[in-house]
């Protein structure tokens, strides 16, 4: 008997009247005529979060009545079928909050995938063999800079080894690095403990944002340095990283093996973003993030050629929309790291088109995970990238924030090395579902978050919407 996709229901994790919300989560389960589910999420930033409900709702229902084995035999080709409604597309097309939308409900697509197969969603793409993975892909729009043949000669050359790097990240952890430390607003003495608290927790990779003041900016970039930088503060018994060893390389490491990266977060024009990373050389970072419009590919690129002889490189992707703004960020050499969002591109197929492109120009992929859930998708996305598509993780470090995994089924973990830990549990799928408790007490408008501790805000929102 075959099991049919029977329909679907979306949670909005936010409120729609709290401007200073933070972290927000749109979220998907997909139903089916027999037990299996598949959960899917994209992240917000709060108000919003209701629209992109809304366009999850009408993308989903274009899976309602759909054979599940059906969809999974040819994932490309479904990727393809959900991208394909002419009047959703209208109002992209492949970029806003229909795609945003779309990565939710892909993401629930892969996760429920998983689910069948009682695989973590990085091991069932691991034992894919090359032409399933490159069938699992989106590739329109992208044949000018690599097709589906020379994917599948990229990925026959890594499969043979695939079994040995599965085995190492499995023993030693995917590294990461740590983001919770620097943020804007932070007193000088909170970013100092929180510098310390991440050194002892293992981690030598760190970042700062920075773009608010220049001389707050050289200040706080001070402050991490002296304490990344001190043997004094490492764990008990570790010595200095080999400032020789590859994963350093290009990385502008302290005397530690500590590296230190910036975050502008869109904030200056080309000219302005090149004068200011250069007047913050003297800290030393391996790169700079967002300095400019996300989809100006010839201004980062500027930016690029500009900071080289400094030695700091330039990183963007989060906010990059579809394959097709990476594929010129990559054509234009503007970046030195590509930073995938698991939720803003359209799910795992085109992630996949994305970390293709990036091992055939030989760029790092370190994607961002800065938001709820982020982490939790990512892991698997990097596991995937080092395991069967680049085969290098010597260069790549993965975001690790450290809030919010308690709202997840099986949440992410880092070791006492600052390495991610492996997820391993066979009905994990994608990482993302969350638990009922959660979604009980912060969805938004009627959970009980809202109508116990907030009940005026409730009311007056949603006397708003009548």
């Amino acid at each position: 008997m075959s099991v049919k996709i029977t329909g679907y229901k979306t949670h909005d994790g936010t409120d729609a009247m709290n401007t200073d919300c933070d972290y927000s989560s749109a979220y998907v389960t997909l139903y089916t005529s027999a037990d299996l589910v598949g959960h899917g999420m994209t992240f917000t930033i709060g108000r919003g979060n209701d629209i992109v409900c809304a366009a999850i709702r009408e993308l989903a229902k274009r899976l309602v009545g759909k054979d599940v084995e059906e969809l999974f035999a040819n994932m490309g080709k479904t990727w393809d079928y959900l991208n394909a409604d002419s009047q959703l597309r209208w109002i992209g097309p492949e970029k806003g909050v229909i795609h945003i939308a779309f990565g939710a409900v892909g993401n629930a697509l892969w996760d429920m995938y998983a689910r069948s197969r009682k695989k973590p969603l990085w091991k069932l793409i691991v034992d894919m063999t090359p032409e399933e993975l490159v069938q699992s892909t989106a590739f329109r729009y992208l044949s000018d800079v690599i097709t589906k043949e020379e994917a599948l000669v990229m990925l026959k050359a890594k499969a043979t080894t695939k079994a040995e790097r599965e085995a190492k990240v499995r023993e030693i952890g995917y590294p990461a690095y740590i983001t919770s430390a620097g943020w804007l607003g932070y007193s000088d003495e909170k970013v100092a403990r929180l510098t310390k608290e991440a050194v002892q927790a293992g981690f030598n990779h760190f970042k700062m944002k920075v773009g608010a003041d220049r001389e707050m900016d050289l200040r706080r970039g001070k402050l991490i340095r002296s304490i990344i930088d001190d043997p004094q503060y490492l764990p008990t018994g570790q010595q200095p990283r080999d400032l020789n060893a590859p994963e350093l390389a290009g990385k502008n490491a302290g005397p530690t093996g500590s590296v230190l990266m910036m975050d502008a977060n869109q904030v200056w024009d080309v000219p302005e973003a090149i004068d200011y990373v250069k007047s913050l050389a003297e800290l030393k970072p391996w790169f700079i993030e967002e300095p400019t419009a996300p989809d100006d590919i010839i201004g980062h690129a500027a930016i690029r050629k500009a900071l080289k002889p400094y030695g700091i490189g330039v990183a963007t992707g989060e906010h990059a929309h579809n394959r097709m703004v990476f594929k010129q960020l990559l054509q234009a050499e503007a970046i030195d790291v590509c930073q995938i969002d698991s939720c803003r591109l359209a799910g795992v197929s085109e992630v996949l088109s994305v970390s293709l492109m990036a091992a055939k120009f030989g760029i790092p992929v370190c994607p961002h995970a800065g938001g709820v859930g982020l982490c939790e998708y990512t892991i698997h996305l990097s596991l995937i990238d080092y395991i069967v598509v680049s085969g290098s993780m010597e260069r790549n470090v993965l975001e690790f924030a450290n809030h919010l995994h308690e709202h997840f089924v099986h949440p992410c973990s880092i070791s006492t090395k600052g390495r991610y830990n492996i997820p391993d549990h066979p009905d994990g799928g994608y990482s993302i579902e969350m638990h009922k408790s959660s979604i009980e007490q912060y969805e938004w408008p009627h959970g009980s978050y809202w109508v116990n501790e907030h009940p005026k805000l409730q009311a007056q929102a949603l006397s708003q919407s009548e």
